[in-house]
């Protein structure tokens, strides 16, 4: 036993010590590879970025750590920046790319490295690799010779790695939280955009012989997914906030949604134009659902070019209100500030082949001192398509016109089909616009027509409002139809002592006896038809130009012309002087009255 027990022990110390040396030879060998693979690894990296884009960028960095059991790499301070005299070089051998980035970040991490595979077969394999927290710039300039190229290296990176790589490799590139700033040297003094908390994945990076030659792949890659959170940026004016709450996109199926847009001013209603200044308008914009197909990222990429083959808008609204209480802003021009105008104005080419709206509520309201009251009129419910929505001059030269179609619900009752044909060529911002607004009850309309006009609608019913203009900067031409029964008003005047709108009794006798057609047509079928040629004051919106148009051809068609404005002035001015005639009598009467009264008691003394 003794014995038996004492080979036991010496089996077990021999065991012991052979786990030990194994041990220690393990660990030996994992810290030679550690050790040994991070010049390698620092070298590689270095030699692999410089040769693979040209010679244009080179990479430091501070410290680099390895681990060879879990295949973990670690690089801390890391920088990549361009060669700007190898990128001039690059223009005069027209091998420049349109962009050029410089970033920046504290750490950046590879995540299941293959050492092995790098030594034995020469293949670089990179499960992920992740910037975290990057701060990355990008300069933008448009260079003739890269017009038509496709989103393809210039020169093949595998000719650059060839040398000591038969593949370099990465599953998954991740900027997490990444700070960006663009920054465009087509014009001069444009403005830096920058944006913060952006996440982006670049997926299946591939160099080899024939990646290049791959027909799905962008830039090497299979696939680019950006993501983007509650995005807050304030406009530079500092009266609104624009507001992301969800942005995904994703290259391979060109599909961008939105959940949530929202433009939203910083002040009240009645505060917005006090803090500008002036009666500036306040919009308010809430987009709830938007999609946009058929994008083509490598075109914004290189030339920042956004073209899309539809969007899609739906369950929104956007709000209106003016101030009419403060003064308008000195000297205000709004000649060439058309919504196609505007749309030329627009630094970044964009083409929108179709714009589906849906359920898109639309309102104006402002505030009228004289009746010291707010209306308001909406458009509900509001869906359509725009076609061809663009500025960029190839388009415009084979397609001049863009084309809006709407359908929408006066203050929800009304049903209105309206149609604009936008001149995208035009220097005069010309565009026509027609359409149908039928069936409903006229008394809807007091809820803007009693604050703004003063003018109560007592009863009414609308058949058909129908139109047709052509208008530019300048003003509007066209025709009015105007069918409707039953038509009686009231005219209202601010008291101020009652703190609401009164009924002003003879005048609103005199409008529905002398101007109101209470019908059109008429009981003998007489049906009155309105010419209207309106001229656009230069400091007027284009909904100003829309609404005046059509309020003078209504106008017309009720019976509000300018010869019965006259004659209601003259039965006025003859009102006025039988009722200061009678004053007089009175006043005559009164003192034949006392004269006599007088006479009677001196008669009893």
């Amino acid at each position: 036993m003794p014995n038996t027990s004492n080979h036991r022990f010496r089996l077990f110390k021999w065991l012991a010590g052979i786990s030990f040396v194994v041990f220690a030879i393990l660990a030996a060998t994992a810290w030679f590879l550690n050790v040994k693979s991070r010049p390698l690894l620092t070298d590689r990296i270095k030699t692999l970025l410089y040769t693979s884009t040209d010679s244009l960028y080179t990479i430091s960095f501070t410290t680099v750590t390895t681990n060879i059991f879990t295949g973990h790499a670690t690089l801390k301070n890391v920088t990549i920046t361009p060669d700007t005299t190898r990128y001039n070089e690059l223009i005069r051998l027209k091998r420049a790319p349109n962009n050029l980035y410089s970033i920046k970040l504290k750490k950046l991490v590879v995540n299941r490295f293959h050492p092995l595979t790098l030594y034995r077969e020469h293949k670089l394999q990179l499960e992920e690799v992740v910037f975290d927290k990057p701060e990355v710039m990008m300069i933008n300039k448009q260079l003739d010779f890269n017009e038509d190229r496709q989103p393809q290296p210039i020169k093949l990176p595998y000719e650059y790695i060839s040398k000591n790589l038969k593949e370099f490799s990465i599953k998954n590139i991740l900027f997490r939280d990444a700070s960006f700033k663009y920054i465009n040297r087509n014009r001069g003094n444009e403005v830096p955009f920058a944006i913060d908390n952006l996440n982006i994945t670049l997926t299946d990076l591939l160099v080899d012989s024939t990646s290049a030659d791959d027909p799905k792949r962008i830039y090497l890659l299979k696939d680019i997914v950006i993501n983007l959170k509650d995005y807050v940026y304030p406009t530079p004016d500092k009266m609104y906030n624009i507001k992301l709450n969800q942005l995904d996109f994703r290259a391979s199926t060109g599909k961008l949604r939105v959940s949530k847009f929202a433009l939203e001013p910083l002040y009240g209603e009645m505060e917005f134009g006090q803090v500008a200044g002036y009666a500036r308008d306040r919009f308010s914009i809430q987009m709830n659902n938007i999609m946009m197909n058929g994008i083509n990222l490598p075109l914004y990429i290189s030339k920042q070019e956004l073209r899309t083959k539809e969007m899609a808008i739906a369950n929104g609204s956007i709000s209106v209100f003016a101030n009419d209480a403060l003064p308008a802003k000195p000297r205000e021009n709004k000649i060439g500030r058309f919504p196609h105008q505007l749309l030329q104005k627009i630094n970044a080419p964009i083409l929108a082949e179709k714009i589906q709206l849906k359920d898109i509520d639309i309102s104006y309201a402002a505030y009228n001192k004289e009746s010291n009251q707010r209306g308001k009129i909406s458009f509900e419910r509001t869906s359509g398509i725009i076609r061809n929505a663009t500025n960029i001059s190839k388009i415009k030269a084979q397609n001049p016109i863009m084309d809006v179609s709407l359908a929408s619900y006066l203050l929800g009752e009304g049903k209105l089909d309206l149609n604009f044909k936008f001149n995208l060529l035009a220097k005069d911002g010309s565009f026509a616009f027609n359409g149908v607004l039928q069936h409903f009850n006229a008394r809807i309309l007091n809820a803007i027509t009693k604050p703004l006009g003063l003018v109560r609608i007592n009863r009414g019913n609308v058949e058909k409002l129908k139109f047709n203009f052509n208008a530019n900067d300048f003003g509007a031409r066209g025709k009015v139809d105007f069918s409707y029964y039953d038509l009686s008003v009231a005219l209202m005047r601010n008291d101020p002592e009652k703190d609401h709108l009164v009924t002003r009794g003879l005048l609103s006798i005199l409008a529905n006896a002398l101007i109101i057609n209470a019908e059109n047509p008429s009981r003998d079928g007489k049906f009155i038809s309105a010419d209207v040629n309106y001229q656009r004051p230069s400091n007027t919106s284009f909904f100003n130009l829309i609404w005046r148009s059509l309020y003078m051809g209504i106008k017309h068609s009720v019976g509000v012309t300018e010869e019965k404005q006259a004659e209601i002035q003259e039965h006025i001015a003859k009102f006025k002087q039988m009722r200061e005639n009678h004053l007089i009598r009175k006043q005559k009467r009164l003192k034949r009255r006392q004269q006599k009264a007088r006479l009677e008691r001196l008669h009893r003394r």
